[in-house]
């Protein structure tokens, strides 16, 4: 099994592409060991000692390390045995089904939030998902919408300029309404 490795806008995240589907169209974040108890492969991966994150995209992992922890150089060809040993054995991805996130918007705005998922979904997590990431809608209200940022967005040191020089400029130049976009964490 060939796995090919692409740097991301985090200098902590690397992103692994197996060369098949990883998630069935969604994604799933994992932040801590405690919730990587929901996957089998999250878990192998924190347990590598050195890992503070990992995101499942639809085609990638992203990979965080932590803070102080061994250089990339070091740490790549454990997470690729652990991404390789997991994809060989067909083990699943996850150990029961995950809840998505209730999002309870104003009714009267539902011609709003309409419009700002359509900009997210078509024009702003294409190219996010290039980089190891992802962006979740989590609300609009009084023209703040609040979005999630994962896997490799999760912490960049440039997410703030991506946040707010990027979508929201994005967002406010198509949608008049929005006034502000927030990052929110799970």
């Amino acid at each position: 099994m060939f796995i090919e490795t692409e740097r991301t806008p985090n200098p902590a995240t690397l992103m692994f592409r197996p060369g098949r589907q990883v998630t069935d169209g969604g994604s799933a974040d994992f932040s801590t060991p405690e919730a990587a108890e929901a996957s089998p492969l999250a878990q192998a991966l924190f347990s590598l000692g050195d890992v503070s994150g990992v995101y499942f995209g639809e085609d990638f992992i992203s990979v965080t390390k932590a803070e102080g922890s061994a250089d990339w150089a070091d740490m790549k060809p454990q997470v690729l045995g652990v991404l390789v040993d997991h994809f060989s054995s067909g083990a699943p991805l996850f150990v029961q089904e995950q809840a998505a996130a209730v999002i309870d918007d104003d009714p009267a705005d539902a011609e709003i939030t309409q419009q700002i998922q359509m900009l997210l979904e078509t024009r702003i997590r294409p190219q996010v998902a290039a980089d190891g990431g992802d962006i979740v809608y989590r609300g609009f209200k009084a023209g703040t919408v609040f979005l999630e940022m994962q896997g490799a967005c999760a912490g960049c040191p440039s997410s703030t300029y991506t946040l707010k020089m990027g979508i929201e400029s994005l967002l406010k130049y198509y949608v008049p309404e929005v006034t502000e976009v927030r990052a929110v964490e799970a």
